[in-house]
């Protein structure tokens, strides 16, 4: 028995949700987003709970109705609050900076970095130091900070590098004289 599964997806205030057939439709004030279940749960809408039920007690059934229930949840999130995720830059010279829908990393090379933001995600960089992707789509806000911290990940020995806010970086000693 699924425990994320059985449990009823809450909508807050100002998000609508509507079910037809196996696609779910989320509508709030950041903007609308759909997902489309397969066919081995049941999807259903009462006043403001989606409930998600497997049909049948097959292996794949059960494996569906945790992951429909979070996908539905993440929806709820998503066009209520959407998704953040922060990144901090460390190491000398490290910068960055928003131009247009650019943002440019001086990450240490002998360029600049110039980073498009693909479309549905907000990049903005408050400091020099410090990177704030946003946007409703939990995935695509996780893969775009993903993608702009793999032009330099931290390194064990300094720190330097980009790191997601609050991330641990296992630190190693240097050689010995």
């Amino acid at each position: 028995m699924s425990r994320i599964g059985k449990k009823p997806v809450e909508l807050p205030s100002g998000v609508t949700a509507t079910v037809s057939g196996q696609t779910v439709e989320m509508k709030g004030p950041k903007g609308t987003r759909t997902f489309k279940a397969t066919d081995d749960v049941t999807i259903s809408v009462d006043g403001n709970v989606v409930t998600v039920e497997p049909r049948g007690k097959s292996k794949r059934a059960r494996q569906q109705w945790g992951m429909s229930r979070t996908m539905v949840a993440n929806l709820a999130t998503g066009v209520s609050e959407g998704f953040k995720k922060e990144l901090e830059l460390s190491g000398v010279g490290y910068r960055a900076q928003m131009q247009g829908n650019t943002l440019k990393l001086s990450l240490g090379y002998s360029h600049d970095v110039n980073f498009e933001v693909p479309e549905g995600v907000t990049v903005t960089a408050p400091k020099p130091t410090d990177v704030i992707v946003e946007g409703i789509d939990e995935q695509q806000v996780g893969q775009v900070a993903a993608n702009i911290r793999a032009w330099r990940k931290p390194e064990p020995y300094k720190g330097k590098g980009i790191k997601y806010k609050g991330e641990y970086i296992f630190r190693k000693e240097g050689k010995k004289k």
